[in-house]
């Protein structure tokens, strides 16, 4: 993990999504630091974090971010996700809501319909049987946007950071995926929530978490121009300055 930013200002925990790790971040970091404690994490799997034979579940997920918490001696954090990072943000809203000021759901759906899961199984066989490697330019090409796959230099830092996944990682949390129930429990929310979404999303396109803001009480809905599924990396100006002002909005200081 990673702890930066403000001293003695309240903290903004940061979630990756599946096959990123906490570098995903690298370009909002500096933006939120001036503002707030920032804390990111490699999910189990991911980047620095060891893979673990048990509890690869969304729960199990979140838990590892109450632990973190604990070990940190952090009480509350507004919590910020992307795609499998906004699902864990979605679990700890709903079931442990006294651990978070509020929620950011960036880039991720609230549900695991059959074709969402039929996809995951075809990924994991594709990784069972050929490595991480196997899944790198498809999962890229799903990622971004034209404009973003003729930059070199961000296609070579995705790509890098999408090899530093471990194959148990990879294979773990898609599984978890598989099991993404919270969209029927989106009207139990009861934290200040924002969902932010990348214009050109496919994966958790504008009109599905429109549709998740539409179900949860009191929520804020932002739409990100010119991005795709990881809008952190590729509009990180826009997400900062959308997550910035929620934030603003819902600090008591």
């Amino acid at each position: 993990y990673q702890l930066s930013g403000l001293e003695g200002a309240p903290v903004v925990t940061l979630a990756h999504g599946l096959a990123t790790d906490l570098t995903m971040w690298d370009f909002v970091v500096p933006r939120l630091e001036k503002h707030y404690r920032v804390l990111r994490y490699d999910s189990r799997g991911h980047g620095g974090s060891p893979a673990t034979a048990d509890n690869f579940t969304l729960d199990g997920l979140g838990l590892d971010v109450i632990g973190l918490l604990d070990s940190l001696k952090i009480e509350r954090t507004h919590f910020v996700g992307l795609s499998m990072g906004g699902m864990v943000g979605m679990g700890l809203a709903l079931d442990r809501p006294e651990r978070l000021s509020s929620l950011v759901v960036c880039d991720a759906r609230g549900d695991a319909p059959q074709a969402y899961r039929d996809s995951w199984n075809d990924r994991i066989a594709l990784v069972r049987a050929n490595g991480i490697e196997a899944i790198v330019e498809p999962t890229l090409a799903r990622w971004f946007t034209d404009a973003f796959k003729a930059r070199e230099d961000g296609m070579k830092f995705m790509r890098d950071m999408v090899l530093r996944t471990s194959v148990d990682g990879f294979i773990g949390s898609a599984e978890a995926l598989k099991e993404l129930d919270y969209a029927r429990r989106l009207p139990e929310m009861t934290l200040p929530t924002l969902f932010l979404v990348g214009g050109e999303d496919a994966g958790a396109p504008p009109a599905t978490m429109r549709t998740m803001h539409e179900a949860t009480p009191g929520s804020s809905f932002v739409e990100i121009a010119g991005a795709g599924h990881i809008s952190a990396v590729e509009q990180p100006e826009a997400v900062a300055a959308a997550v910035l002002e929620f934030l603003n909005r819902t600090t008591e200081r």
